[in-house]
């Protein structure tokens, strides 16, 4: 293509060939494809996998709430109205009826608290410590002269227990369940969270 005759200049004829700038396209590289093919499938197979781990390695959503009925002998962990986990068998203060009202009684509280901390390293397996007491129980054992006592915890089996399961009532208050539903329960169970103890 010649272009000559611009206005104010000299005719010099500009050449240049279109066949120069035009590439032709190429046919596809089957080879480049099938690599990118597997390319693709690789990204796959690792996005599944971590999707997988990730699944697997999230924390569990935590119940908003414990239910310990002690003449039921259950606890059970709730999610709204929902109950997430029902555990059943469940063992108490060594004297089991009614409620705590000071220190050495071996009696169960029973009420509204909380869960106000957690102990990886207790003498029992995991614990998670009851708000034992509160102010009305203060009140009573003073009223007793007494001490409410406290350190109510819900806890696993002794450490080094040849037992899945003590048999009977056997703690000073606490709520004892077995080492595997203890693990659940410490999973499911964040600090805060409102515990109700019925008779």
């Amino acid at each position: 293509v010649a272009i000559g005759g611009l206005p104010g200049m000299p005719d010099v004829p500009l050449t240049f060939s279109l066949a120069a700038t035009t590439k032709t396209p190429l046919p596809p590289d089957s080879s480049v494809m099938e690599r990118r093919g597997m390319s693709k499938q690789a990204m796959i197979r690792v996005l599944i996998i971590l999707a997988a781990a990730l699944t697997i390695g999230a924390a569990p959503e935590p119940v908003d709430q414990i239910v310990i009925d002690k003449s039921e002998r259950t606890l059970t962990l709730m999610r709204g109205e929902t109950a997430v986990r029902a555990y059943r068998a469940i063992k108490l203060g060594d004297e089991s009826l009614g409620h705590k009202q000071f220190e050495g009684d071996e009696k169960t509280p029973e009420g509204r608290y909380v869960i106000d901390g957690r102990n990886q390293a207790s003498r029992y397996h995991l614990s998670l410590r009851i708000s034992y007491p509160n102010a009305a129980d203060r009140a009573q054992a003073a009223r007793l002269g007494r001490s409410p006592g406290g350190n109510i915890f819900i806890h696993g089996q002794p450490n080094r227990s040849p037992l899945s399961r003590i048999p009977y009532d056997w703690t000073d208050g606490c709520v004892a369940l077995s080492n595997a539903e203890m693990d659940e329960v410490w999973k499911l169970v964040r600090t805060g969270t409102p515990v109700t103890i019925r008779p």
